[in-house]
């Protein structure tokens, strides 16, 4: 953005302009990923759009700033994944490699990067988001677990307390929530003891077997609520 003005060009211009048919004079909300802004289209033609800012939109804060750190599943399913966490308002997402988690899928995980950070923006501006979510290089299970957050969550199928009942009553505005969620397979015994050594609450969502995109949205919608 420079001297009151905007411009978006590439495939998203195209397709506010030839798709969506925007016209001079139409206005739009618009984001540079650190503010948003009420805005009118001055021009619209082929691959090109500018706009004239008007005003700045007030946007609110998130209670809590929410890492999700997510083992690996089949990319269909992980894509998912990252679309629901970013409407629901996660900051980042961490892809994890674990024990059971399906062989090539790490290897193959930098290639999806791109992909993975447009459903991130898409989702954002969907849900109206300012900022998009980061989407990190993929990780392994040790490399997680070093995640730093003032609440970290490791979530389990059973033998653990509720994640409700297991949040910190000293909850504050602004505060860094981590969780880890497991693959299709879960847990290996030892990815238990080492999420335990490092400090990882292990927590319930459900006394059935949920598959691991849906105990990731469950959760992170949980912490937003107990934030709110």
């Amino acid at each position: 953005m420079r001297g009151g003005e905007a411009e978006l060009r590439g495939e998203e211009a195209r397709h506010l302009a030839r798709v969506l048919r925007a016209e001079a004079g139409q206005r739009y909300e618009i984001s540079d990923n650190r503010c948003a802004y009420l805005a009118e289209i001055v021009e619209a033609r082929g691959d090109r759009v500018v706009f004239r800012v008007l005003e700045p939109i007030e946007t609110p804060a998130f209670a809590v700033r929410i890492t999700l750190c997510a083992a690996l599943i089949k990319f269909d399913r992980f894509e998912w994944t990252i679309e629901k966490a970013t409407e629901l308002g996660v900051e980042r997402v961490v892809p994890v490699e674990t024990a059971r988690v399906e062989r090539g899928l790490f290897e193959a995980s930098d290639k999806r990067a791109e992909r993975w950070a447009r459903i991130a923006r898409e989702s954002s501006q969907q849900a109206r988001r300012v900022r998009a979510p980061e989407i990190a290089p993929a990780v392994r299970f040790a490399a997680s677990l070093a995640e730093e957050a003032e609440h970290r969550y490791f979530l389990e199928e059973a033998g653990a307390p509720p994640l409700l009942r297991a949040l910190a009553p000293n909850r504050a505005a602004g505060d860094r929530a981590a969780l880890l969620v497991g693959p299709e397979g879960g847990w290996t015994d030892a990815e238990r003891r080492l999420a335990a050594a490092a400090g990882w609450q292990p927590v319930s969502l459900s006394p059935l077997v949920l598959r691991a995109e849906t105990a990731a949205a469950a959760a992170v919608a949980v912490l937003v609520n107990a934030w709110m």
